[in-house]
């Protein structure tokens, strides 16, 4: 069977988001955190031009979820189980098929043993039922936020992540290559190296450099002298300038700052991305950690980036505190 995944600026069909729903993990910041989500729901909705289907996963996020977004056009707020919000990497990934859309479903063993959580992984299968989209279960340890598409069967990944024997023991780049081939219609894997420093994925692609357009991809250079990843982004920048995709075109390669050094709660740099946006219908919403010179430029950059959609920043510091941000929170349902 001919797979291929739609590329993230394609038409969705809606935005799956997950909602704060246990405050055991969030403690303090899980008002915020419920705030700032609540604020991407309503840009998806709104500018974002998304049917938002809005996950929650207790009957106390679900109430929360109702008490601020519950008459808000657009969003539908859907009751479910999960461990916590990251559903670009505990969901399906949406593919298209000779026989229509199938939800690839996968293994997720909390990146690497690190958080294993109750309910993650009937995420998939939660997600498919409620889309009417039928699941196909692969065998295979992955998570959403380790791949980036480009539509046309060209897949971003980083070594880091992809090869780590903590999720696939004794995976080459070859058998890599092939089981994604397999799962996702993949004619071609751009290999990345590291991702951000102090990031508990292990190097996730989408906090590093995403697809932009057929052929051209984005990534961050590093600002201020505080900033840990400058290698990280510089050999990132190198890689994708000697790399082709799956149809032999040298990538184009557009750099934009990163946020620098945003202090996480145990003192040590966070790993904040302005690569984790997402691209809805008709926006791109952006994290922004820190207000200035470095998120205005950013912002200015995927306008250009993107022309014909709005460009949005929001904040994003709450929802850092576990882990990530918009694009680890989201996964999108092609039209």
């Amino acid at each position: 069977m001919t797979l291929t995944v739609p590329a993230e600026w394609a038409p969705h069909k809606a935005m799956w988001l997950g909602f704060p729903s246990h405050a055991e993990l969030w403690q303090e910041d899980i008002a915020v955190a419920q705030g700032e989500v609540a604020a991407l729901a309503r840009a998806l909705a709104g500018p974002g031009a998304e049917q938002v289907r809005l996950m929650t996963g207790s009957p106390e996020g679900e109430a929360a979820a109702r008490a601020q977004l519950g008459d808000v056009p657009g969003i539908e707020i859907v009751p479910g189980r999960f461990g916590d919000i990251w559903l670009r990497d505990t969901g399906p990934i949406f593919a298209k098929g000779p026989n229509g859309a199938v939800a690839q479903g996968f293994r997720f063993n909390g990146w690497g043993g690190k958080y294993i959580m109750d309910h993650d992984e009937e995420v998939a299968g939660q997600i498919a039922v409620a889309a009417g989209t039928p699941l196909v279960a692969n065998d295979l340890i992955m998570e959403g936020g380790a791949l980036d598409h480009d539509g046309a069967g060209t897949i971003l990944t980083t070594g880091q992540c992809l090869l780590n024997p903590n999720r696939n023991p004794g995976w080459t780049a070859a058998l890599a290559e092939a089981a994604l081939a397999k799962a996702l219609g993949a004619r071609k894997l751009v290999w990345l190296g590291e991702g951000l420093a102090n990031d508990h994925t292990d190097g996730h692609v989408d906090n590093l450099a995403r697809f932009v357009a057929p052929g051209h991809v984005v990534c961050p250079v590093a600002w201020g002298r505080g900033d840990l990843n400058v290698e990280a982004y510089d050999d990132c920048a190198r890689r994708l300038g000697e790399a082709v995709d799956a149809d032999g075109r040298p990538l184009k390669v557009t750099r934009i700052p990163s946020p620098g050094w945003i202090e996480g709660s145990d003192g040590r740099a966070a790993p904040a991305s302005h690569m984790n946006f997402i691209i809805a219908n008709q926006a791109v919403i952006m994290p922004v950690y820190e207000p200035g010179q470095a998120a205005d430029l950013a912002l200015q950059g995927l306008q250009a980036l993107f022309p014909d959609r709005a460009v949005i920043g929001l904040p994003s510091n709450a929802i850092l505190t576990g882990g990530g941000s918009f694009h680890c929170i989201t996964q999108q349902e092609p039209a």
